[in-house]
């Protein structure tokens, strides 16, 4: 194709050779198992934690189980079209990566610019959150409140900072820069110790669950208990005129919108496809594997905590100051008086979270390698020396990450992240198609059954979910891809690799 053609596709063969190039190669090292705990790892976290009494408490009510329920199908569906194309191109940069080869450069560029909002914003978001928990537990371990997000924070005049999330930031990044294979032997305890408070949360709290709490299941549409209305209200209720989406059947659906944000993290596993021994046969299992175990999880949580205390209970309460003071887990447990297993699970959550920013950091840092493998970014962040590690891109990562979760407020992220990931979903699924009809002859140690119906499904969930994320944030992210067009006519454009070659092609 012309050098200057927006839709220049980067073949397969080229791709899966780029892996080999001296420079920039990555250490095989993963198993199957690896990859299902770094999928385990990442999902289980932020979501089951925080979203799940806060969802209930303002959107959904005790439906809140089958909000997960819709979120998981959608995600099913992408995951197969996921599993098939890691197998069939075994490379790092996940949706990126898929992209370059059936859609072309520009498309690839939009999705990878894409993914860093979604990867940087979700890290930077659970970072708080994380910080918030470890004031708790200090707060049980020394008696008193020790005031980790006051006495310990310093106001800057534009912002305040968290020395909490920029501790966890830092760690991370030293862990990432230290190898892949290590941050999993961590990650593999860590995620060991927060399943295990999972399962203590849903068979403790199964001594507390009321039937009367489930009544209502689908609570009737009524006033949002934090007050969303016109932007911060669902896209799908502001387009059908409704006065809100708290409750009701549009209740339901903005709770299956934001509970989403819980299944975050499967689609890393493809990201390291290109540090995994047996991708073809190791990807789509650790893909299909993590998904169903957090699954089984999130639903059994979500009925546990819904019977334990009225979903009233766990709305979102607007303090004196105009702060907002959100439910969680340990909600629950305190609600019935048993301040000890509250306790526990604040520790399991301090865990979680722990695993949750290291796995988004490891899927950015790869996301920003194989863009600037491809020239899109700065050639120099995909060096990864002796050792297979691409360092530069994980310092980066790291500076940008610390930087947003010590000095920007976390509201609203969870939405960001949504909008991200269901858009890269549904290039993902729509690639399969593609890919199947352009390239038939390719070897696939994974086929998704029924295509083309199971990526037209795919497609059709995920556009309904964003359909059901609030238009702030679709506005948001709308100006977030207008400044990714802005940077890839301004640099990306004209460093490409493929460009490069093209027009050395022209010139002799």
């Amino acid at each position: 194709m012309p050098g200057g053609s927006l839709w220049r596709t980067k073949s397969i063969e080229q791709s899966i050779a780029d892996t080999d190039e001296p420079g920039s190669k990555l250490r095989r090292n993963l198993s199957t198992w690896d990859l299902t705990v770094f999928g385990v790892a990442v999902v289980i976290g932020a979501g089951i934690f925080t979203l799940t009494a806060r969802t209930a408490g303002d959107f959904s009510g005790p439906s809140v189980a089958i909000a997960f329920v819709i979120a998981a199908v959608a995600c099913a569906l992408a995951a197969l079209c996921y599993a098939e194309f890691a197998s069939t191109v075994p490379v790092a940069g996940s949706a990126y990566t898929f992209s370059f080869a059936t859609f072309g450069e520009f498309v690839a560029w939009i999705i990878g610019w894409d993914l860093i909002l979604e990867l940087a914003v979700g890290a930077a978001a659970v970072s708080k959150g994380w910080s918030t928990y470890l004031n708790t537990v200090l707060g049980y371990v020394f008696g008193f409140d020790p005031g980790t997000t006051k006495a310990t924070t310093f106001d800057l005049g534009f912002a305040q900072a968290d020395w909490g999330a920029l501790l966890l930031v830092a760690v991370l990044a030293v862990l990432l820069a230290v190898g892949t294979k290590l941050s999993s032997r961590v990650s593999m305890v860590i995620t060991g110790i927060k399943v295990a408070i999972v399962l203590f949360v849903i068979v403790a709290g199964l001594f507390y669950v009321k039937a009367a709490n489930y009544t209502p299941f689908i609570p009737p549409a009524g006033e949002s208990p934090v007050g969303e209305s016109g932007v911060d209200q669902s896209l799908l209720s502001f387009l059908s005129g409704s006065e809100g989406s708290a409750f009701g059947v549009f209740g339901l659906l903005a709770g299956a919108s934001l509970v989403f944000f819980a299944f975050i993290g499967f689609d890393i596993v493809a990201t390291t496809a290109e540090e995994t021994k047996n991708p073809q046969r190791s990807v789509p299992r650790g893909i299909i594997a993590s998904l169903s175990i957090v699954t089984v999880l999130y639903v059994a949580v979500s009925l546990v905590v819904v019977g334990m205390v009225n979903y009233t209970e766990l709305s979102t309460k607007v303090n004196p100051d105009g702060s907002k003071s959100s439910a969680t887990l340990a909600t629950a447990f305190s609600a019935n008086g048993v301040d000890w297993a509250a306790q526990v699970t604040s520790i399991g959550a301090l865990a979680g979270l722990t695993t949750v920013v290291m796995v988004l950091m490891l899927g950015q840092v790869r996301i920003i390698f194989a863009m600037s493998r491809d020239g899109l970014l700065p050639k120099q962040l995909a060096a990864t020396g002796e050792k297979g590690i691409p360092t530069r891109a994980t310092l980066v990562v790291a500076l940008l990450i610390a930087v947003a979760a010590t000095f920007f407020p976390a509201d609203k992220l969870e939405e960001m992240v949504n909008v991200g990931t269901l858009f890269a979903f549904i290039l993902v699924s729509a690639g399969v198609i593609v890919l199947r009809r352009t390239r038939p002859d390719l070897p696939r140690a994974f086929r998704a059954p029924g295509v083309p119906v199971v990526p037209v499904l795919a497609i059709i969930a995920c556009l309904w979910l964003m359909l059901n994320l609030t238009v702030l944030t679709w506005l948001r992210f709308a100006v977030w891809m207008v400044l990714g067009v802005v940077v890839y006519f301004a640099y990306s454009r004209r460093h490409s690799i493929l460009a490069k070659g093209s027009r050395d092609t022209a010139d002799k």
